[in-house]
């Protein structure tokens, strides 16, 4: 890809701004085309760049741990549905294939009556990451589709996603003279930048009236907040999980990604929200720079995912830290056996690293995992019971 790339896409988008007859979009609208545009966008063009060399890590590049305990997890979840014949499993933005590729490794080696069960189906947006996942993961049985293609009411399974939410495109909100008002993109002439022109901001009255019953619904009282404050609203959080348990006759939705509850979300000390950009692991707050090259991502308001649940049907089961939920689910036994494994020392000492990096609470560890519940037995998941100290 040329350096070009960039400016082609901030041409596009520029462009659209043009054809608004307010000369402006969403910001919403600018974080939709910037990361899944599909030719274009960062998803689209740089999916592949993901890990320790990339632009960022998740928690499936610090090895197989992360997803056998999940797979611990989804086993679990079957054995409470009573062992359907037909167990499905959705997962909604895989990445590279790695969680998918460690979760049925997992399951065949241990478990093979709940493998012969699985039926694993990927969600995928991006072509590049989508053709990657089926190098991957050839030879196992995999399949793809759109979340829409999927028939009402169809799953009994689980319905899982890693990082996923946080990239959905979001509003953005300012406090001005005691008014909350949407935070729009405009573009300006600029001779002395390259492309002869930047992205600017501009602030009005809300798109939509949905942004500021989001807020009352959270008990956002503008008195509080100090003029400037702004933040973020993930209203595509809401259509994503009304279709997930559109899909869903019985069984889990499980959410892993960073984020807080709502009354930490919207925090009146907290004044510039929490949009931050990540660009060869440099992470900033300006997403008008870098334009395809660049993720950009907010912070999840869970509180709202459990909200908009209960009108979908789903039923909020529990929400915990990754930390807990690894260590709930066996982590901390394998931090014990290590030093017992017949694993060379550098091996050793690595893997402890990794283990330690999953559930470090500044860090992994700290992500919110929100499990949610369809039509399930009244029993609490292992992953959100109180774990024992190693």
């Amino acid at each position: 890809m040329s350096n070009d790339t960039q400016f082609t896409l901030a041409n596009l988008i520029k462009q659209q701004i043009r054809q608004n007859p307010r000369q402006r979009i969403t910001f919403a609208e600018f974080m939709e085309m910037a990361l899944y545009h599909p030719e274009l966008g960062y998803y689209s063009s740089r999916a592949g760049n993901l890990g320790k060399e990339g632009d960022f890590f998740t928690s499936v590049h610090l090895g197989a741990d992360f997803g056998e305990m999940i797979a611990n997890q989804l086993l679990e979840m079957w054995e409470i549905l009573q062992r359907p014949a037909n167990f499905t499993l959705v997962e909604i933005g895989a990445g590279q294939g790695l969680l998918a590729l460690d979760i049925l490794k997992y399951l065949q080696a241990k478990h093979e009556d709940c493998f012969a069960a699985t039926k694993y189906t990927i969600i995928e947006q991006s072509p590049k990451l989508q053709r990657e996942q089926q190098q991957r993961l050839q030879g196992w049985s995999v399949t793809w589709c759109d979340l829409g293609e999927i028939p009402e009411n169809s799953l009994v399974g689980c319905i899982f996603s890693n990082e996923l939410v946080d990239a959905l495109p979001v509003h953005q909100f300012a406090i001005a003279s005691g008014e909350v008002q949407e935070i729009f993109v405009s573009v300006r002439e600029n001779p002395g930048v390259k492309g002869g022109f930047e992205f600017v901001e501009v602030m009005d009255d809300p798109s939509t009236p949905e942004l500021v019953n989001y807020l009352q619904s959270f008990g956002f009282d503008i008195s509080n907040f100090p003029d400037g404050y702004r933040s973020e609203i993930n209203l595509a959080a809401r259509d994503w999980l009304g279709n997930v348990s559109r899909c869903l006759q019985q069984g889990y939705v499980i959410t892993i990604d960073y984020g807080y509850p709502g009354h930490r979300y919207y925090n009146p000390r907290r004044t510039t929200g929490t949009l931050q950009c990540y660009f060869r692991h440099q992470r900033h707050n300006n997403p008008y720079i870098n334009v395809g090259y660049q993720d950009i991502t907010s912070h999840v308001n869970f509180t709202a995912l459990e909200k908009w649940g209960e009108q979908y049907q789903l039923q909020t089961l529990g929400f915990t830290q990754q930390a807990l939920f690894l260590m709930a689910l066996g982590l901390g036994d394998r931090l014990v056996q290590l030093p017992y494994t017949n694993l060379p020392t550098m091996e050793v000492l690595q893997r402890r690293d990794y283990l330690q990096q999953l559930i470090d609470p500044m860090g992994l560890g700290g992500f919110g995992v929100l499990i949610q519940g369809k039509n399930v037995p009244n029993q609490l998941p292992t992953g959100l019971k109180q774990p024992s100290n190693p």
